[in-house]
């Protein structure tokens, strides 16, 4: 059982995980964080991008020799294939760490998956520790690798006249964006959320003229290495997308218009399309932010009910692809 210190490393390494959310695509977004035999944190790091350093190498750069005998607490199982950087797994046994703590299990892994490769090396490896905490962070990549898409949301500003488009020049709009890795518009055009924020080659995107296409469209978006898509259009562009179950959050901006007042019923819903659930409201400087997610959905997938369902067996679910993470 993971001790209060590994407990404390792990939500630790959650949040720092999150620093590479809407970089980190199509790679996950992961954190590690590495203590000392006497339970000391003496490094930790995170995924940015694709190609780059993984969390585990980072944190064993920071903690140097102190990981020797030490314990490596990360958010999801080191990687055990040779892609475009080392294999975690190996870069944790060449440091000599007695034990690691995961969250989640990874379904990409190749083969027996690297749980199970560190413990053939002699490490001691415990899975599950805070893996509903860790799918805060890990949710949307591991849903988007379920369902072959990325995960949609959509944002839009529901007036007393009707659904209309939200403003992208909104603060909020923009923090939006920082979580996503490419917009659609309206018109068909697709950009990075953050221009540059992914490097260069590591996103394919291109724009969609004619008829909109969206299970087509999402599904060439999610080989290009997208997984997470902010969708920005009115009713119209978002229609066809919710009408085959592809739009996996909305953020409703209801404008403050007075304490009285006669909504229109010009649009087919008022706040939150059929099949929502609002999960979360906060006020905002001129709105109300109503954030609703598809019913009967907790924002995680089959895949990730599974790889936590693991333990210490070392028993995986077999991804549709497995180019996901190879980092």
């Amino acid at each position: 059982m993971a001790t209060s210190a590994e407990v404390d490393a792990m939500r630790r390494a959650i949040a720092i995980s999150a620093k590479g959310v809407g970089t980190t695509s199509p790679n996950p977004p992961v954190g590690c964080v590495v203590l000392a035999r006497d339970g000391r944190i003496v490094g930790e790091g995170y995924h940015v991008r694709k190609g780059e350093a993984h969390a585990e190498a980072h944190a064993l750069a920071a903690a140097g020799s102190l990981a020797h005998g030490g314990t490596a607490v990360v958010t999801l199982e080191p990687c055990n294939h040779v892609g475009r950087t080392p294999a975690c797994r190996q870069a944790l046994i060449d440091a000599k760490v007695g034990r690691v703590v995961i969250a989640v299990l990874d379904p990409t892994s190749r083969c027996e998956g690297g749980a199970a490769r560190l413990r053939a090396a002699g490490v001691d490896v415990e899975v599950g520790v805070l893996a509903s905490e860790a799918r805060v962070v890990l949710g949307p990549w591991l849903t988007a690798l379920g369902k072959q898409r990325p995960t949609v949301t959509w944002p839009y500003v529901a007036r007393s006249s009707g659904i209309d488009v939200a403003d992208e020049d909104l603060e909020d709009a923009r923090l939006l964006r920082l979580e996503a890795d490419a917009v659609l518009r309206g018109d068909g055009r697709v950009t990075e959320a953050v221009p540059g924020s992914h490097g260069i080659g590591m996103l394919h995107l291109a724009d969609y003229a004619g008829a909109m296409e969206p299970d087509r469209i999402t599904a060439a978006l999610y080989e290009g290495g997208v997984r997470r898509l902010l969708l920005v259009g009115g009713l119209a562009f978002a229609d066809p997308f919710l009408a085959l179950g592809l739009v996996d959050r909305v953020y409703a901006y209801v404008p403050e218009d007075g304490a009285s007042t006669v909504p229109s019923r010009s649009a087919p819903w008022l706040i939150v399309p059929p099949g929502f659930s609002i999960v979360g409201a906060v006020r905002l400087d001129g709105f109300v932010r109503v954030e609703a997610r598809q019913k009967g959905s907790s924002g995680t997938s089959g895949l990730e009910g599974a790889s936590s369902a693991g333990g210490h067996s070392g028993a995986r679910p077999h991804a549709g692809s497995a180019r996901a993470a190879s980092a």
